[in-house]
């Protein structure tokens, strides 16, 4: 994560996507890893909360700004940070924009599309 700095002066946004089997599972892997690869935030480890691994959880505690990505309406990756207290999180769910679960291509186009949406929530403050 060294490297990457937010152009407002704070820390990177964490990014959690729920990296979930189905296509807008995988649609928020590529879409978490793009952002980071862009430096618009950095990837987090969504087992690592789950595990309960308390680096992680004080992280993201920490945090000024966090992303939650869902492919679909299940919301794991928010059930998983509200399970563990954590709740000052942006929730981005991919099937609200549109893409549909089991039909969804995993490509550039749509994972810029995914992206253009998050880096809008990123740039919001956390409630």
């Amino acid at each position: 994560m060294s490297g990457i700095v937010c152009a407002c002066g704070s820390s990177p946004a964490l990014i959690y996507p729920c990296s979930g089997a189905a296509d807008v599972g995988e649609l928020a892997d590529r879409t978490a890893r793009q952002l980071s690869h862009d430096q618009r935030g950095a990837m987090s480890c969504l087992a690592g909360i789950g595990g309960n691994i308390s680096g992680f959880i004080k992280s993201t505690e920490g945090a000024d700004r966090v992303l939650v990505i869902d492919g679909c309406p299940l919301s794991c990756a928010r059930k998983t940070l509200e399970e563990k207290g954590l709740n000052n999180f942006k929730h981005l769910v991919i099937t609200g924009l549109g893409f549909q679960k089991g039909q969804t291509d995993v490509n550039q186009a749509n994972i810029e599309t995914v992206c253009s949406k998050a880096v809008e929530l990123i740039a919001l403050p956390n409630t």
